[in-house]
């Protein structure tokens, strides 16, 4: 049975119970496929993964916590007529502002954007239950049971608390006063800032769009001949463009998720988590040159991964609770240091050839955060062509602009193969 708090983590993408935190991840397909076997297919994933089949109760105790609910219904299916190529974005954009409200659904709903011959299958998804990584996992098991239903897929136990992920030599003792320092810290650091009502009133929006093969190819080249990351490319680029378009009222800083699971195996690929520890990657100061700043974001990059300990973060985390709701306040009222969240979530590992419909596409997943600094940039790459989803909000970064940051730093990414 299924009862564990949300980690802090967790909490702080909740937010709380009218405030929707959304993922929305979409494959486009080519083919026909019978409803019965969507409905077969999410059987099977429900099934499988624990927190498709929990709750979030708010009610009995201080904290939320997951809890399972025994007579839980199928998760949805929405199916839509298809009509144009891009009913897709308009009805992920619905997605982020759906409450997962109805005690006896899951925490789950499939879009079907059905057309003929062609459709868009969309994962909707509480960021507080899964990470890109998941999404990935949940769309892979998806199509590989809407070709072939009978595939059989086995559920895994689900973590009573962080305390199952920590090292045998861990010091509870000294780590607990360590802890109380910073939750004092903090509380300090919560009473001396002055509470700001700023709020974005304004829509939020994606802007979405895809490099063909060939470029694709060339900047992968381009980074493995100079012996430097995508990734690193694509910090460099944005943070550069974003100086160039708001001049000094850019941050010259990126902050990067990272997969938790490259830390914790025991939090296996093909199982749902929403913790991704981030870094923080600054600009070069008084740098223009993009293979420059590409080179030392990597390296700096590199040495701060390999100081995560993210077993000590989920736990340092776990003492952070009586603090949440005044971090989640200043998330939603601060401009934060940086100029954007960028997730590279690399090349998506999904065959598209099954036996009878073929995996047109993959787009990179889409969320409405309601954070005042919202922009966040979501990179795939798939059948050798990179597709990026970049959003934000009206009121803190007119679209308008951001769509020339976008080409600015696009310009910046292909002068420099």
């Amino acid at each position: 049975m299924i009862r564990r708090k949300l980690m802090m983590v967790e909490r702080i993408m909740y937010v709380d119970p009218e405030t929707p935190v959304n993922c929305v991840f979409t494959a486009k397909i080519k083919g026909e496929i019978p409803e019965k076997n969507f409905r077969a297919a999410l059987t099977k994933i429900q099934q499988k993964h624990p927190l498709l089949r929990t709750r979030i109760n708010r009610h009995s105790e201080k904290y939320p916590f997951f809890t399972e609910e025994k007579e839980i219904e199928p998760i949805p299916l929405r199916i839509v007529d298809r009509k144009t190529d891009e009913d897709w974005l308009r009805e992920s954009e619905k997605e982020w502002f759906r409450l997962f409200k109805d005690e006896k659904k899951p925490l789950a709903q499939l879009v079907w954007v059905k057309g003929q011959g062609a459709s868009e299958i969309l994962w909707v998804l509480p960021h507080c239950i899964c990470d890109g990584t998941s999404l990935v996992t949940l769309m892979r098991e998806l199509l590989g049971l809407l070709d072939d239903p009978s595939f059989e897929m086995n559920p895994y136990p689900v973590f009573s608390s962080v305390d199952d992920f920590l090292p045998l030599d861990f010091n509870t003792k000294k780590e607990k006063r360590k802890a109380s320092i910073y939750l004092l810290m903090a509380r300090f650091f919560f009473m001396i800032q002055r509470k700001s009502k700023i709020r974005n009133l304004g829509k939020n929006y994606v802007i979405h769009w895809k490099e063909n093969s060939q470029m694709t190819t060339q900047i992968t080249e381009k980074c493995k001949a100079h012996g430097i990351s995508v990734h690193a490319l694509l910090c460099a680029a944005y943070m550069q463009a974003f100086k160039e378009i708001q001049g000094k009222q850019a941050k010259g800083k990126v902050i990067s998720p990272v997969d938790v699971r490259h830390f914790i195996p025991e939090i296996r690929k093909d199982h749902l988590f929403a913790f991704a520890p981030t870094v923080e990657l600054p600009l070069k100061k008084g740098s223009q040159d993009v293979m420059d700043n590409a080179r030392e974001i990597k390296k700096d990059l590199l040495q701060k991964i390999d100081k995560i300990e993210a077993r000590k973060l989920l736990w340092m985390g776990e003492q952070m609770h009586p603090v949440v709701d005044r971090m989640i306040a200043m998330l939603k009222s601060s401009k934060g240091g940086h100029d954007i969240t960028l997730s590279n979530m690399g090349r998506i590992d999904i065959p598209n050839d099954y036996k009878h419909f073929q995996l047109e596409t993959i787009i990179s997943p889409t969320v409405a955060f309601p954070w005042l600094n919202s922009n966040t940039l979501v990179t795939t790459t798939y059948n050798q062509q990179m597709d990026f989803t970049f959003m934000s909000n009206e009121h803190f970064l007119p679209k308008e602009e951001a769509v020339k940051i976008k080409n600015k730093a696009i310009e910046l990414l292909t002068s420099s193969l």
